[in-house]
């Protein structure tokens, strides 16, 4: 019996222990979007994340997810808008498509840890894992954009707070009975003077 937690929601199946968990998500479970690519973990093909990090499943028995949080590409985002969802849409990156998934999923344990890479370290996070159709120039242009359309979407929410905290806040101050006295004494001259030519 395997038991894990699988993109939010508690799963329990008969299984092999010994069972590689990319078979056991691939055909116990029917989450087709994480790929074979060469049985050996060299790849990338076959990236999910095991307890918040990138894990090669190809390789990795179910038994050592026991008790974990599995989370792949089809439980990245409930609504596909991660951020490398959108910037791989924008960069045009997928070819085939194959390898997509896993490099996905690397890219994103990466820059969850490195919100603002340089190339270097984008180029050295996504080494392992390999493209068919060699689009690397793509991946990591995506990756940076990834990046930046996270950093905006932060900005923004920070914005938006500060716009809640200046609506919320309107109109309320210090009282100052000078410039009350003031407004009274100006809105009693205007109603006096009004209609007089």
């Amino acid at each position: 019996m395997a038991n894990f937690t699988l993109n939010g929601k508690a799963v329990s199946l008969e299984v092999d222990p010994q069972t590689p968990l990319l078979w056991v998500l691939r055909e116990h479970l029917g989450l087709t979007g994480t790929k074979f690519g060469c049985g050996i973990a060299q790849c990338g093909a076959c990236t999910v994340h095991l307890n918040g990090t990138a894990a090669r499943t190809c390789v990795l028995p179910v038994l050592a997810a026991e008790g974990g949080d599995i989370v792949t590409i089809e439980g990245l985002a409930e609504n596909d808008d991660h951020p490398l969802q959108q910037a791989w849409v924008e960069e045009q990156v997928p070819q085939c498509g194959y390898c997509q998934s896993g490099q996905i999923m690397q890219a994103a344990d990466f820059l969850k840890h490195t919100p603002n890479p340089t190339d270097e370290q984008v180029t050295a996070a996504m080494a392992g894992n390999l493209c068919r159709c060699m689009a690397y120039v793509r991946i990591h242009r995506a990756v940076k954009r990834a990046a930046a359309i996270a950093s905006e979407r932060d900005m923004a929410q920070v914005m938006g707070q500060q716009t809640e905290a200046t609506v919320a806040t309107a109109g309320v101050g210090t009282f100052d009975p000078r410039a009350t006295a003031d407004a009274v004494s100006r809105s009693a001259a205007e109603e006096t003077s009004h209609g007089k030519v």
